[in-house]
């Protein structure tokens, strides 16, 4: 391989401050591509192949762009960038292109964005397909980006509301004993949904949209005889559904609406006679047009670095 050098001229000086207080980030650029990365004044000068070169400048220049528009650079904000450039499929990317990846603005300062390849190609089958089943370990985003997908449907006024549901395993679907109204009884099995909603709005927005029940929670059993129209429907958790659930379910989808089915098959806390609904089903709407689906693994996983180790360790003792 031939080595050439390379310059990038960086205009916010701020940026490049930052590039020589957190060596990390071009430390993250020189393993990931085999390239060497140096800093002259406002200038970047890069050593290497001609085609990692490139795709080194094309990261430099989406994080330019994202520290201009926000004013800051987090070292997930960064990540998220290589990682997307970090495969073949996305070498050839423009800025452009990653940039309009974005899925969701919240309140917060961090968009809510694919940080991998996988999560842009299950970002692109939603906007695709009206119904798409998302399935791989956890950690790897299927809750959390589905939450974000369904927030920007609403707040773009591509659906009239967002419908999450459940199956409530853990209780037996028999919810009666349980104290409180039906949002108390079903709140612990929709946690990790809330946990994400709340990452994404104000509290008091979040209050506003429960309140005008523009956002419902509901168990999968209460499920049966609606037809659901102009709403994004999520279905967690859906290993736990039984092949009936799972029919009724998928037959709620209503005339402009969406779903989104999340689960890991490595995770069934059905009875030992009660066949997985979410296996079922892939197996017998894998050829119907209209119907996305991804599958992510454990090299997907997107939370604590340990996580995907936990995963592969745990899967080795099958």
């Amino acid at each position: 391989m031939e080595i050439i050098d390379s310059k990038v001229d960086i205009e916010e000086t701020q940026l490049i401050n930052l590039f020589n207080d957190n060596t990390s980030y071009l430390t993250e650029l020189e393993n990931r591509f085999d390239v060497g990365v140096f800093i002259r004044g406002n200038t970047l000068i890069l050593k290497g192949g001609l085609k990692e070169l490139s795709v080194v400048e094309k990261i430099i220049r989406e994080c330019e762009y994202m520290f201009r528009r926000n004013a800051a650079l987090s070292k997930e904000d960064f990540l998220t960038v290589v990682n997307l450039f970090n495969t073949q499929s996305y070498s050839g990317k423009s800025t452009k292109k990653i940039v309009n990846s974005i899925i969701y603005n919240g309140h917060k300062t961090t968009s809510v964005r694919a940080r991998n390849p996988k999560q842009e190609d299950y970002f692109q089958k939603v906007k695709e397909n009206d119904l798409v089943f998302s399935i791989g370990p956890a950690g790897t985003g299927k809750t959390y980006l589905a939450v974000a997908m369904a927030l920007a449907a609403l707040r773009n006024d591509e659906v009239n509301r967002i419908i999450v549901t459940r199956p409530a395993v853990e209780a037996g679907e028999s919810l009666g004993f349980l104290p409180g109204d039906l949002k108390d009884k079903i709140e612990p099995y929709l946690r990790p949904i809330q946990d994400a909603m709340f990452s994404m709005l104000q509290p008091e927005t979040l209050k506003t949209l429960y309140d005008r029940q523009l956002i419902e929670i509901t168990p999968l059993a209460y499920m049966r005889g609606r037809t659901l129209d102009d709403a994004f429907i999520i279905l967690d958790e859906a290993q736990n559904a039984t092949i009936t659930q799972m029919k009724m379910f998928l037959t709620r989808l209503g005339n402009n609406s969406k779903a989104i089915v999340t689960g890991d098959v490595t995770q069934i806390d059905l009875k030992e006679n009660q066949q997985s609904g979410l296996i079922h089903a892939v197996n017998i709407l894998k050829k119907i047009k209209g119907i996305g689906f991804v599958f992510f693994d454990k090299k997907d996983v997107v939370r604590h670095k340990l996580v995907a180790k936990i995963i592969e360790a745990y899967d080795k003792k099958k």
